[in-house]
């Protein structure tokens, strides 16, 4: 029958906290709303109204491409334009100027991996194609009228041209909504911006400011900063973010050569302290102004800058120091590996690339051909930092209420950099553009956000039989896979290396300004590092990773797969170990949730494996692949710190649980100013879930304490960390050999000339 009625909305979420295991209520007794885009959308406007046809460019469009997207590509504008204008409808709010609707954030759900074969069929080389699949779009949006937060899942359908309608366009189809109460949504640029500007505009701040001798407010940065959770004052109740403040330098450095250009002066050598200011980012207005002490401003720092008054950066010019000549690097055939939209295959690997506002760069269904085997071999379905925390040791304020969830606080994707050649990225590059949502809605572009390409390094292998001379040897090339952001004064590098021995690698690089503070004269400085000599100091913090790696080893990643402990150890004394000498590698089975909550030991060289269930390898064992950490740290506030209470998963280096499609952070989806203790990590695993024979997710923390350095100042080089994934007993002999029978060779190296024996020279007699 077709019935014309009002539909209730209902999203129930299965969750344990609940006895019946349902949270749901109807939230809407709205109709479901479609909504139909056609065409491009102009990037940087907001989508267009009602049903205003927009049409797609024939000769931009490639046949069957908009029809058959692959579902794990990230969505198009068109497809992002469609949800935000359905959403528009439900609230039948049609006109962005008028709308309180904020959107946050709009990336594609994900379908389940169930509908996303990575398996070969019997006798196949490749696994099969999806089926086509119903894209949908997940949309977080904050209504300022009433302070409240809703997720929206929308899908998304192609509507083909007809006799009615000639071109092409995407609808928009309310599936569900769900009204969350007690949470607040990750913060935007947009209110960045405006609370800076509220707050320079408010007279009890302007006159704090007097106070401390600066009245030009156009050199104030007043850096907004998530509160956190403390107090019950800084709960959900409210939208709420605090400034901490810094003064730039008249007559520094400007972004360009033109009088009136932007003033880039390092504003971080001058901290103010003793102000405590909140806003109210709902109503857009400062709540209160605290002038609890009047502490001087530093004097500007000589060293402060790392630009000339041109805004450029420039190297070394001393007499003594030899300058940097050009490295050029040329692929005059072309780079090795293959695109066809966001799938990429480089040697023996194949995945999908995709992108979040919250994670920003992942990659999806990663998988070896494995050449003795004659087929394609599943490792990993998904891998992304979904999380980073940064924590500060300094007791005083402002220092101890900084705890950053730059992801689920901000996000990572959102924040992301357009790269560019020789800057960011070097050699013969592909670049994917990133397409997002801004705070009303309208689309926004990063161009060249995930950079691609091919890097040699070193040495792969090498051998030399002594009796012959006979050498051989290959070289390592490695393909990166990489993204950057800027989060407040930091920069953070996320990068995915491949190698041809079946290795990858995540390394996170971080730089940027360090986040300062001003030590009272005469004090020592216990928890951070002095920097001019006088009162100006960087407070001691760490930065603290959480990656999801959601395996697949031989298997779909939903089953046959599970954990080991290895922990390297030496043997006892006794019979069994006459010259003293041995040691073995123990191994312990993380059979559920709590048992898989472990912390890092590098006395005993401890790393995990994950294992196949199902498949052998050709000396009978499980295939399997090992999570080898790099540099990391413990952490080292004490249990009771307040901000534990939001970041409980830092207190282990490793969870497993068993796939869900509903845990994808840590933290939970929503860490600001969340007064819940235990959300995410901490709270799943209560459970204690059965991890044999699982999809296993593993949740690896990894970070670096910062000590700063003198050497840091003023903008800090690259600290480097990460951990590696590699094949363990997976390949039945080392994957980067090649078959001897075949006559496809490496390209040979320039020999060198053979040794000569050179006769001993003896000291001439004196007589």
């Amino acid at each position: 029958a077709n019935l014309n009625i009002a539909l209730p909305v209902l999203l129930l979420r299965m969750d344990p906290r609940d006895g019946d295991g349902v949270v749901g209520t109807v939230l809407t007794m709205r109709p479901l709303n479609t909504a139909t885009v056609q065409g491009d959308v102009e990037v940087g406007k907001a989508p267009p109204v009602s049903t205003a046809a927009v049409k797609l460019d024939p000769t931009k469009e490639k046949p069957g491409v908009l029809a058959h997207a692959h579902p794990l590509d990230p969505l198009r504008p068109e497809e992002l334009a469609a949800a935000v204008q359905a959403v528009r409808l439900a609230f039948g709010k049609d006109h962005p100027a008028s709308s309180s609707i904020c959107f946050i954030e709009c990336a594609l759900e994900e379908p389940h991996p169930k509908d996303i074969p990575m398996v070969c069929l019997e006798g196949e080389q490749r696994p099969p194609k999806p089926p086509p699949l119903t894209r949908h779009a997940r949309i977080v949006t904050y209504d300022r009228d009433t302070n409240m937060t809703s997720e929206w899942l929308v899908a998304l359908t192609l509507r083909q041209a007809g006799k009615a309608t000639r071109t092409k366009g995407f609808e928009g189809r309310i599936v569900s909504q769900e009204l969350l109460k007690d949470v607040q949504p990750a913060l935007d640029a947009w209110e960045y911006e405006e609370a800076e500007r509220v707050v320079k505009q408010n007279p009890e701040f302007q006159a704090a400011m007097a106070r401390r001798g600066v009245t030009d407010m156009s050199l104030v940065m007043a850096d907004p900063w998530c509160v956190g959770y403390f107090k019950e004052d800084d709960g959900p109740a409210r939208r709420l973010c605090r400034a901490l403040c810094f003064v730039r330098t008249p007559g520094g450095p400007r972004a360009g050569d033109e009088p009136d250009a932007d003033l880039c002066d390092n504003g971080f050598s001058r901290p103010v302290e003793g102000l405590i200011v909140r806003v109210d980012l709902q109503k857009m207005e400062v709540l209160s102004v605290i002038d609890k002490e009047l502490i001087p401003i530093p004097e500007p720092d000589p060293l402060r800058n790392y630009v000339n008054r041109h805004g450029r950066v420039v190297e070394d010019s001393s007499a003594h120091i030899r300058p940097m000549l050009p490295l050029q690097i040329t692929q005059p055939q072309g780079p090795s590996f293959r695109v066809e939209g966001y799938h990429v295959t480089w040697d023996k690997w194949s995945f999908r690339v995709g992108f979040t506002p919250k994670e920003g760069l992942i990659l999806h269904t990663v998988s070896l051909f494995d050449p003795d085997k004659n087929r394609t071999r599943p490792v990993a379905r998904r891998l992304s930092v979904a999380e980073m925390v940064v924590p500060y040791a300094d007791p005083n304020d402002p220092h101890y209420l900084k705890n950053a969830f730059d992801s689920g606080e901000d996000g990572l994707g959102k924040n992301a950099h357009s790269l560019e050649l020789h800057c960011d990225c070097l050699g013969v590059i592909h670049y994917f553009d990133a397409y997002l949502t801004d705070y009303r809605g309208g689309l926004v572009k990063i161009p060249n956000a995930i950079c691609m390409h091919e890097e040699d390094y070193g040495l792969l292998w090498k051998h030399k039989d002594w009796r012959t001379g006979h050498t051989a040897s290959k070289r390592s090339r490695r393909l990166v896979v990489s993204f950057l952001c800027t989060i407040a004064n930091y920069e953070y590098g996320f990068f995915w290396y491949f190698y041809r021995d079946g290795t990858i690698q995540q390394e996170t690089k971080l730089t940027g300004i360090l986040s300062t503070g001003i030590l009272p004269t005469g004090k020592p400085a216990r928890y951070g590092t002095l920097l001019d000599g006088k009162n100006l100091y960087a407070p001691y913090h760490q930065h603290i990773f959480v990656a999801r790696v959601h395996m697949a080893v031989d298997s779909d990643g939903l089953s046959g797969n599970h954990v080991v402990e290895v922990n390297v150890k030496t043997e006892s004394r006794g019979p069994h170990n006459p010259h003293h000498n041995t040691f073995t590698a123990d191994e312990t089975v993380l059979r559920s949730e709590l048992m898989a909550r472990r912390p890092g030991n590098f006395d005993t060289q401890r790393h995990w494996h994950v294992r196949s269930d199902v498949v052998k390898n050709r000396s009978n064992g499980p295939t399997g692949w090992r999570l080898l950490p790099g540099h990391n740290t413990p952490l080292y506030a004490r249990p009771e710190a307040m901000y534990l209470r939001r970041a409980g998963f830092l207190k282990n280096h490793l969870w497993v649980t068993p796939f869900n499609p509903f845990e994808k952070f840590p933290g939970g989806d929503y860490p600001n100013q969340n007064p819940r203790e235990g959300d995410g990590l901490p709270f799943w695993t209560q459970q204690d879930r059965s991890l044999e024979d699982q999809g296993v997710v593993l949740w690896y923390c990894y970070g670096l304490t910062h000590l700063p350095r003198m050497e840091d100042w003023p903008v800090m080089p690259c600290e480097y960390i990460g951990f590696r994934l590699q094949p363990h007993n997976f390949f039945d002999r080392s994957p980067c050999v090649g078959p001897v029978d075949s006559d496809v060779t490496a390209p040979a190296c320039d020999m060198p000339p053979p040794a000569v024996i050179v006769e001993e020279l003896k000291p001439k007699s004196k007589l």
